[in-house]
């Protein structure tokens, strides 16, 4: 069993969730300059098309990453073993502290191919794609993200088969398949986890997923858990100092902090013309309400960018919005 940097963490362990076109290159390079968690996990990113030479090409750019995020664990998903093994022994090549395989997604396009959280219902297959994984990056450590079932809570079932394959770590979302994210996250699940794991002496770490706001609610959480991490994801939406400790960017005056917080946004903005060219920067205007909100003139700022084409309008909207409140 290899814990790779999983095993230097301190606990708790805070870690950026994977999120499909809102954890990419750009962003994840904002995180780590004003507020970086412990670990960071890219976008999730298809085995099978790593496996194919015009696939590769596309996604390669999904898995570009800088010194500035690590640890840095590549997330895949695939339901084909053979698939998974050869997009393992690439994500080892390209210098990834870890690999993490996607046993959570509800995406309908995933689960048509049996990935994602349709191997939830296939554990059998679910281990030979972990054990393909193993063989494909042998100096990686292994994790995987899933959910609490499929239909119903299956925990008992699914996490000892999960944990039979000796994995660095497990991150448990504390909702089925089914659920979505219609319901409050069940956290008296995770902390049956815990007990599950320490009953059949694993040293797999648990994460636990789902309604965390802040660091604050993250520690209370893992004291009522046990948990060894959190992992959060929708709050980092407009607000790259989620993982903020230091008193840095909390203390100063309102004004002040919506400039860091504009300035952020703009800095992100730049990142993803430079980095995510490939994607449509209708993308990044989905962070833009996140990031403008709760202060005065918000709502007319955030229709000017709206209608934004790329970077260079932002920050020129930027900074005329910036001039009026001097």
């Amino acid at each position: 069993m290899d814990f790779g940097f999983w095993i230097e963490l301190k606990k708790p362990i805070m870690a950026l969730a994977p999120m499909a076109d809102v954890t990419d290159t750009a962003f994840r390079r904002i995180i780590a300059k004003y507020g970086k968690p412990d670990v960071m996990f890219t976008e999730f990113v298809s085995a099978d098309g790593l496996c194919h030479p015009d696939g590769q090409k596309r996604l390669f750019k999904d898995l570009q990453y800088s010194e500035s995020e690590r640890p840095i664990v590549a997330q895949l998903f695939s339901a084909r073993p053979e698939k998974m093994e050869e997009a393992g022994a690439l994500i080892q090549r390209l210098g990834f502290d870890g690999l993490d395989i996607n046993m959570g997604c509800p995406d309908r396009n995933v689960e048509k191919q049996g990935a994602g959280a349709a191997l939830i219902k296939n554990p059998k297959l679910a281990r030979e794609v972990i054990r393909a994984a193993r063989r494909g990056a042998p100096r990686l450590p292994l994790s995987v993200k899933t959910r609490l079932g499929y239909n119903k809570d299956e925990l008992e079932m699914w996490l000892p088969e999960l944990l039979e394959e000796e994995l660095a770590a497990v991150t448990i979302h504390a909702r089925t398949r089914k659920e979505m994210s219609k319901v409050p996250a069940r956290w008296e699940k995770i902390a049956k986890a815990v007990a599950i794991r320490n009953n059949l002496g694993s040293k797999t770490l648990i994460l636990g997923n789902g309604d965390i706001s802040d660091l604050q609610a993250a520690r209370k959480k893992i004291r009522k858990t046990g948990a060894d991490g959190i992992m959060l994801g929708r709050a980092i939406f407009g607000n790259p100092f989620l993982f903020l400790n230091s008193q840095e960017f909390k203390n100063g005056s309102q004004s002040d902090e919506l400039r860091r917080r504009l300035k952020a946004m703009v800095e992100h903005a730049v990142y993803f013309k430079e980095l995510c060219g490939h994607k449509n920067f209708a993308i990044m205007k989905k962070h833009f309400k996140a990031y403008l909100d709760g202060f005065s003139g918000a709502k007319e700022l955030r229709l000017k960018l709206m209608q934004a084409d790329n970077a260079d309008e932002v920050e020129k909207i930027i900074n005329e919005f910036l001039k009026l409140i001097n």
